[in-house]
């Protein structure tokens, strides 16, 4: 029986599995509320599930680790400063992984959200992850009004690809920081090819 093409994404809670990344995100996310003036909101870390009758692809931004080709790594970035990129400790990769696996995803938050079931359009998600921009993670060298991070990778594809990003809906109270520099960023990348095209 042929498999039903579909791209699929994934709200994972940030931190999910990890007790220091957690803490980290709620001391990051209660600093920003007070200078924002606004109620503390949850965090989530963004990832898709694309599946097309050739088979199943986990595309996600994670910390860099040996064995690259075993998790289908098409890129990777340096974290926090272009210099410390040299060390892997310093490294993110971004991830088109056959048959991958998505970490904690039994903590996954209304989720999954399915964004499309277009054969083509899945193509295209597989396609454009491959020119994802790698920017320093967590700073804005994009000049998005935020800083890069997993989020700006899943919504630069699915901007790119031409999913309909509205329909990603974040769970209640929560907050995705970096998503919206991943539209912006897509959004001039798209603006450029027409001037030029």
């Amino acid at each position: 029986m042929e498999r039903m093409s579909r791209v699929d994404l994934y709200w994972l809670p940030l931190g999910a599995g990890g007790k220091s990344v957690r803490f980290n995100g709620k001391v990051f996310e209660a600093v920003a509320a007070l200078l924002e003036r606004r109620p503390r909101q949850d965090l989530y870390h963004s990832a898709l599930e694309v599946v097309l009758p050739e088979g199943r692809f986990v595309i996600e931004q994670a910390p860099s680790r040996p064995d690259r080709a075993e998790r289908g790594v098409v890129a990777e970035g340096p974290v926090g400063a272009r210099w410390a990129g040299v060390l892997r400790l310093f490294r993110y990769e971004i991830r088109s992984w056959p048959d991958g696996v998505i970490a904690d995803i039994d903590e996954a938050v209304e989720s999954p959200q399915r964004l499309s079931e277009d054969p083509a359009a899945a193509r295209r998600v597989l396609e454009l992850v491959r020119q994802v921009p790698t920017p320093v993670w967590g700073r804005d060298e994009l000049h998005a009004g935020e800083g890069w991070n997993s989020n700006s990778v899943i919504s630069w594809v699915l901007a790119r690809a031409g999913l309909d990003v509205a329909a990603a809906r974040l769970p209640a109270a929560g907050r995705a920081p970096g998503w919206q520099a991943g539209l912006d960023v897509a959004m001039r990348r798209a603006r450029d090819e027409r001037r030029s095209g």
